[in-house]
Order: C-alpha cells, then structure tokens, then sequence
C-alpha cells in the first residue's frame, strides 16, 4: 500500500529520500558529527546505558522482575517490604541519609520489559521511571544470551523535589543533584547485574535473588 505523498508533503522539516538526496542527507549527517563528545553530549534529558549479559533472556526477565534482585545489583537500594500501596515496596537508599525509597515494578513477561516505578520519601507518586528492556542476543548479535538497555527520562522532579516536607531532616541533598553522574552510575550497576547473572548461569545455580529466610 502507497502512502499518500501530498499530505506528508504538507508537514515542515521532514527529511525523507522523496526529497533530501542522499549526498545532502550524509553531509548533513557529518556536519553534525564531532570528532570528541562531553558527558553533557550524551545524557541531556535522557540517559541510557545498554549492555551484554550472557544469560538466557527469560533468566534475566525473571531476576529483573523480581524486586529484591535490586538488594542485589543496584548499588544502593535494600531491603525492600510490602506497604498499604497496591504493589508498592518501601526499602532504603543508601545514597541519602535516612531515605526511604518506594518502588513499584511493572513487568511485561511478553515483551521482556521491565520498569521500576520509584520515588524518594514518599509512595503515593512513583515519578522516578526506570526502563529495561531485555533482548535475546540471539536476535541482534548472533550469539546466546542477553542485551539489556535501560533507561531513565529527566523527570521535571529531578530537579526540585516536589515533596520537601516528606524528606528527612538529616538529608542534605536530593536525588537529582545527581542526574550528571547517572550515566556512569548506572554502567557501574549494570556491570554488578551482569557478573551476578554471568556468576550464577555460568555455575549452574538459580538466578535468584538469594533471600535469607
């Protein structure tokens, strides 16, 4: 089936092969290309970081789904409990001084997605989104195991909180005085995901999470 040409043609700024020729297209492509890139370049409003695990996608979709693995791979967030919340979990996080954080997953065992809705202080306004998603490599890479792409979006909150009569006294600063350092903070994290799973497929035990009684 054709699409209808005119109309699209009716919409400013496209750039389509209709009407930009390739040799335009790449030294558009090129004038726009540095030879070095800051920090800055790469996390603006988002940040994602990706990586490969070599563990079967269903092993990594069933750990990530799982909210205690968080105690295990995330370098701060512990000891997560049910609340009053419908699906929401309170736990801690160790990067401030008495935080509390809450957390709710939404996982889709279909389409290997997993996002973790989270806030700082309070649980009622999960506005702290981290999207995973896991991909069989055998679909991208050819090879066995897992690519995991995650990524964050600069919520407006990060950088006011919204709530400063639900944080703790004793806490000085607020999650989004962070958001510079998400980037290599999240690879670090990633890397503690992927030598876990790695650990645990590689030696023949179960993902987990590893739980005391």
């Amino acid at each position: 089936m054709k699409i209808d040409e005119q109309k699209l043609s009716a919409i400013p700024g496209l750039v389509r092969g209709e009407e930009v020729g390739v040799d335009e297209v790449l030294a558009r492509c090129a004038a726009v290309t540095q030879a070095d890139y800051t920090y800055a370049d790469f996390y603006r409003e988002f940040c994602t970081v990706q990586g490969f695990i070599e563990c079967p996608p269903r092993d990594v979709f069933d750990y990530l789904a799982d909210i205690h693995s968080l105690s295990e791979w995330t370098y701060s967030t512990r000891d997560f409990e049910p609340t009053e919340l419908p699906d929401v979990y309170q736990g801690v996080d160790t990067l401030g001084v008495d935080t509390k954080i809450f957390a709710k997953v939404v996982a889709n065992p279909e389409a290997l997605t997993v996002d973790y809705h989270c806030a700082w202080d309070q649980g009622s306004d999960l506005w702290m989104i981290y999207l995973m998603r896991v991909i069989p490599a055998e679909l991208v890479l050819n090879r066995p195991g897992s690519v995991v792409l995650w990524t964050n979006c600069k919520h407006p909150n990060y950088t006011e909180n919204p709530y400063p009569e639900t944080a703790p006294q004793a806490r000085a600063g607020w999650v989004g005085d962070m958001w510079g350092i998400f980037g290599p903070g999240h690879d670090i994290e990633l890397a503690n995901l992927k030598t876990i799973l790695e650990y645990r497929h590689a030696n023949q035990l179960p993902v987990g999470p590893h739980l005391l009684g």
